[in-house]
């Protein structure tokens, strides 16, 4: 059984910590509200950054609230080419070996040496959804988008299950890009393999029988 999954585009942003958030806006400020997102317990806030990097910057970065232990910059690969930043792929609070950047605040900069990724596109879901859905924590899944004329099915596409999550798979704005041309996107769950499966694998398996 599947049932509908809302695609969300989750365009460029900012977790920072509480330390970094007062270094660059000053001792005595706070995040303000501006709007709820999605996943319970995250908002939009007033307060933006200027993110550089070595080839350029983006100017009026939104931060994304409440504080989180480590500051970390999502971006797309489109966006870290602009900038002359290589673009890793991970899953949110991987940052260890991640490239860093000069973050630029009313009251001061920031040169971090790691935190900025490109997020690995991933649904949030709740353990009840889990059981429904018949995955996991962690599971890669496949998924099949509903898009007029522009379907498709992605890969590579992580589960993440806690009971604070609503149930949504984020991709970026380079991949909603890609098939999204509807007012409320959603995707449902395919499975073509068993358990076992290794996506990288049964590409090359593809491909050696095509060069056959």
């Amino acid at each position: 059984m599947s049932i509908k999954i809302p695609i969300e585009t989750s365009a460029r942003h900012i977790h920072i910590s509480q330390e970094d958030f007062q270094l660059l806006f000053g001792e005595d400020a706070q995040l303000h509200y501006i709007k709820e997102l999605s996943q319970p317990g995250q908002y939009l806030c007033q307060e933006r950054l200027t993110v550089k990097g070595p080839k350029g910057e983006y100017q009026n970065m939104a931060i994304l609230g409440p504080f989180r232990k480590e500051t970390q910059i999502e971006l797309s690969l489109t966006d870290t080419r602009k900038i002359g930043l290589p673009g890793l792929i991970r899953q949110s609070g991987d940052t260890v070996g991640s490239p860093g950047c000069t973050l630029i605040g009313p009251k001061g900069e920031l040169i971090l040496d790691h935190g900025v990724i490109v997020a690995k596109r991933h649904i949030h879901m709740t353990p009840a959804d889990a059981v429904t859905l018949k995955v996991k924590d962690n599971d890669e899944v496949f998924v099949l988008t509903k898009s007029f004329g522009r379907a498709l099915i992605y890969a590579d596409v992580v589960v993440r299950v806690d009971w604070s999550y609503r149930l949504a798979m984020h991709v970026d704005t380079d991949e909603a890009n890609a098939f999204s041309n509807e007012k409320e996107p959603y995707g449902v769950i395919v499975k073509f393999f068993d358990d076992n499966y290794n996506t990288d694998k049964w590409i090359e398996d593809v491909l050696s029988g095509i060069n056959r």
